[in-house]
């Protein structure tokens, strides 16, 4: 935590913001994109949020009071970036936002920028399906492999309920990849 507590002095004052800033974004900026990515499902505008979230966490680090680790603290604001965009998105073309994840999961197979075998492509197209919150919860547990106390600071939600949005994420896919064997 002392480390962190340097790091982010040095984020927040002016003859180090810079340089600083440029590290955390060498740092972070994959493990944001494919968080993001697996929120908002197209490349294009996973790269739009991730932008969007680092600016965000340029304007306001002087705010984080480091009650979190500085990671949660940009995961949480990555994820409210992807909720937004999807909101705005899906709303602009008359979409609810279930809807238009889904058509985006659906169009998977003719993205270049994604690489994953027929099996991958199947269980995105089923994680796409549940709904924002499940599917958030099973994203951040299954693909990134975070403990529910991370996830409970950075959703902001207890970690009974995210115990709770995983189990019933994990029957659903099952039920649905069962009906597609």
């Amino acid at each position: 935590m002392e480390q962190q507590s340097l790091f982010v002095r040095a984020l927040k004052h002016p003859d180090s913001r810079e340089e600083a800033f440029s590290s955390l974004v060498s740092e972070y900026k994959e493990r944001l994109y494919w968080h993001v990515r697996k929120i908002v499902i197209d490349h294009d505008d996973a790269n739009d949020v991730v932008q969007n979230t680092f600016v965000k966490i340029h304007l306001n680090i002087e705010s984080f009071k480091e009650n979190s680790s500085l990671y949660t603290w940009m995961y949480r604001i990555a994820t409210n970036e992807s909720l937004n965009f999807i909101k705005t998105k899906a709303s602009k073309i008359g979409l609810k936002n279930q809807e238009w994840i889904e058509s985006l999961a659906e169009g998977l197979i003719a993205d270049s920028y994604f690489d994953g075998e027929e099996a991958d492509l199947i269980l995105q197209k089923q994680v796409a399906k549940l709904p924002e919150k499940q599917r958030i919860v099973f994203n951040m547990r299954y693909f990134d492999k975070m403990n529910y106390e991370s996830i409970s600071e950075i959703l902001e939600t207890s970690v009974g309920a995210l115990k709770s949005s995983y189990h019933h994420a994990v029957k659903k896919i099952k039920i649905q990849l069962s009906n597609e064997i």
